[in-house]
């Protein structure tokens, strides 16, 4: 593997969503990451978040299963494990059991709540998480129900991006000479942070605690989505005056004295509904060609369908195939250091023999083990 985390070992203990994620991102960006997998684990076929790594089934209910995963913790810089507070301690692969085996590894925790506090054990899923922190209330149309975008900011902004920034931040410190740590990564907490700039609007008095009527949050008339004429939707984002004259400019809504109350609240709802009827009179893709690459803020919503086609996705490779799935390309990117394309997902269990051999288990002792049900 090659970019700046090449050099990188991660073990990562399989599971859903946000810690698969933080794996991708790091084996994106150079590490070696070893998924540990349930043997006869189900898997979606060349899975995105499972790319370029290697995978190994093991029994974990065994003995011999936990004892191999020790020693493969041994041998790296980091783990990341998604169970509930108190599971791998249960199985002898807590922080204390792995800081004994290599004091300088980077413990990464991923749970909804957190490693503390009275709900850390319960269930939960991303909708929960973010509803506690407060990002829910924000999301959604004024007088409607909050509505949760997806799991991207729970599982995945608030997760796993979370963890891999921590992780990378504890990897820095032990290689400035501090030891390994546990990183408590919860989602509640980092969904929490993503919501920063609405706290801070807030206290300065120019956020209302409401949905759907604030600058950024479809309140405005200039900052939505609309309907063209064929059923489609286009986005604007006009904040600045300089854009949002552009826009008058190129919908022909500059000679509209009720436009130039840009900024007035109480004036949004009804220049939206103009809005909306204007851009019910074209199509999205005779919008596009008024508006395509201009100042005025605007863009097309693209369906997954459409986005890897698009021109300007197209020639930044946004998006890439990989072995045969269409997905999104690993970024950020640099100037200096290059990344390897992503490698298709390994099968379950299917760098087995490597992985042990690679941390000193002969083929016989593998043998053994395979016929044993540790190893598959």
């Amino acid at each position: 593997m090659s970019g700046p985390l090449s050099g990188v070992r991660i073990i990562e203990f399989s599971g859903i969503g946000p810690g698969p994620f933080c794996g991708m991102m790091l084996a994106d960006h150079g590490a070696e990451v070893i998924r540990i997998d349930r043997i006869g684990a189900a898997m979606i076929p060349n899975d995105p978040l499972s790319r370029s790594k290697q995978s190994i089934a093991l029994n974990l209910k065994a003995p011999e299963g936990v004892d191999i995963a020790r020693k493969l913790a041994a041998s790296a810089d980091g783990i990341i494990e998604g169970f509930r507070p108190g599971v791998m301690e249960g199985i002898g692969l807590g922080p204390d059991d792995l800081f004994n085996d290599q004091p300088n590894l980077v413990y990464g925790r991923m749970t909804g709540w957190g490693q503390s506090g009275p709900w850390a054990k319960a269930a939960g899923h991303d909708i929960n998480y973010i509803a506690l922190s407060g990002v829910l209330h924000t999301c959604g149309r004024a007088g409607e129900k909050p509505t949760p975008p997806v799991n991207y900011v729970g599982d995945f902004g608030g997760g796993a991006m979370m963890l891999a920034f921590g992780m990378v931040s504890a990897l820095l410190a032990v290689r400035n000479g501090a030891p390994g740590q546990v990183v408590d990564c919860a989602m509640t907490d980092g969904s929490a942070t993503l919501s920063s700039l609405t706290w801070g609007l807030k206290a300065a008095g120019l956020w209302r605690d409401e949905r759907g009527v604030n600058l950024i949050d479809t309140g405005a008339h200039f900052y939505d989505t609309y309907e063209t004429s064929d059923e489609k939707w286009i986005s604007v984002g006009a904040i600045e005056p300089q854009f949002y004259a552009l826009l008058r400019e190129k919908t022909g809504l500059n000679a509209d004295p009720e436009f130039d109350a840009q900024n007035d609240p109480s004036k949004w709802p009804a220049l939206k509904t103009k809005l909306a009827a204007l851009f019910l009179t074209k199509t999205r893709d005779e919008w596009c060609a008024l508006m395509d690459n201009t100042d005025a803020c605007f863009a097309p919503v693209l369906s997954m369908a459409e986005a890897p086609a698009h021109p300007h996705n197209a020639a930044r490779e946004t998006f890439i195939d990989v072995g045969g799935v269409m997905q999104p390309a690993p970024s950020p990117r640099y100037s200096k250091t290059q990344t390897n394309t992503p490698r298709p997902a390994s099968a379950v269990g299917a760098d087995s023999d490597a992985v042990l051999g690679a941390v000193g288990i002969d083929e016989e002792a593998v043998r053994e083990l395979r016929a044993a049900g540790v190893v598959a």
